[in-house]
């Protein structure tokens, strides 16, 4: 049997402010309100604070280092470091954190990450709610803010992910993608500003290609690499190589244009971006998808069972002008 799994990392926290999601059959953004008012922002800052953002990093372990194409830490500093970092937020009464990126907008306050990182169901596929306490933490490392700490203002996801029953991949899988547009930081300077870098968007691009993924995972499938820094929440972690799409099992089907590269990053990295064109000397390159869940491949490239000896790969869905970009444009212009 293949289980759906998201890769997002919960904690146990107080009650959520969450608002119910009101969902349509007719697919298109949603534009939700997360913290507009000054008080509603600092309301966010104060819940965050260092022991409850720290409840999110696990412990470390005693394994030597170890790295590979298929998971390791990213260790240059550039562009990448200043785009890329970890959403906080409280997802039906726990926190949790996923991984979003900046990408290059009107409003130089967007980030996109996966659906399922602003607006989730319970376990059961019930209960639809726009998750509360959004905060990202540009360059996040180590417990450190190096670019400050910026509110979640509007939620942007796709009517169709509203409906999401965390059953039917085929339906939904292709909608798990979302942009947050920020608060502006401390002195009223946007993120794109403060951290003086953007990624690029894509939509459209060919999903067969050589890709660099990114997140702060909070665990690893390889035993080995379990309890590092790079996989407890502490440090930014990449996976690269030539892609495959997941199209699920003949039990299980997924939504077509799933891709995504070998990868032994866990929970904790949803959201975060499948670039290609990817320079690693600027760490600048072209966002044409998001992290969302695990695909399991045999030798011969057929899908297989997560338990079978396969190869696993992170995978999500590949940007579009039919869903990405009206989520982008009402990102960008809100």
């Amino acid at each position: 049997m293949i289980t759906r799994v998201f890769l997002t990392v919960v904690a146990a926290a107080g009650v959520a402010l969450a608002v119910p999601a009101v969902a349509s059959a007719a697919s298109g953004p949603v534009v939700q309100p997360l913290a507009v008012t000054a008080a509603d922002q600092q309301a966010v800052l104060d819940y965050w604070t260092p022991e409850r953002m720290a409840a999110l990093t696990q412990p470390a372990s005693d394994n030597p280092p170890k790295s590979g194409p298929d998971g390791a830490p990213w260790t240059a500093s550039n562009a990448v470091t200043k785009t890329v970092g970890r959403l906080f937020f409280t997802d039906h009464g726990e926190d949790a954190s996923c991984t979003a990126t900046v990408v290059d907008s009107a409003n130089r306050s967007t980030i996109v990450t996966a659906g399922h990182c602003v607006n989730s169901t319970d376990l059961l596929g019930n209960d639809d709610q726009w998750n509360a306490h959004s905060m990202f933490v540009p360059g996040y490392h180590d417990g450190q803010a190096p670019y400050g700490k910026f509110v979640g203002r509007f939620g942007v996801a796709d009517r169709t992910w509203l409906e999401n029953d965390q059953i039917n991949g085929q339906k939904f899988d292709a909608y798990d993608q979302a942009f947050v547009v920020l608060n502006r930081g401390a002195h009223g300077i946007p993120v794109q500003d403060k951290v003086g870098a953007a990624q690029q968007i894509g939509f459209d691009r060919p999903g067969d290609a050589n890709v660099v993924q990114f997140g702060y995972p909070r665990a690893s499938a390889d035993p080995a690499r379990e309890g590092l820094p790079e996989y407890i929440g502490s440090r930014l972690a990449f996976c690269t190589g030539p892609t495959r799409e997941w199209l699920g099992t003949p039990d299980f089907p997924d939504s077509p244009n799933q891709w995504g590269t070998a990868c032994v990053m866990g929970g904790g990295s949803s959201g975060g971006p499948r670039l290609r064109d990817f320079n690693p000397k600027t760490g600048l390159g072209v966002v044409v998808g998001d992290n969302t869940e695990a695909g399991f491949f045999d030798a011969a490239g057929h899908a297989c069972e997560r338990d079978a000896g396969c190869t696993r790969y992170l995978v999500g869905p590949q940007f579009t002008k039919a869903i990405t970009k009206p989520l982008f444009e009402a990102a960008q212009h809100a």
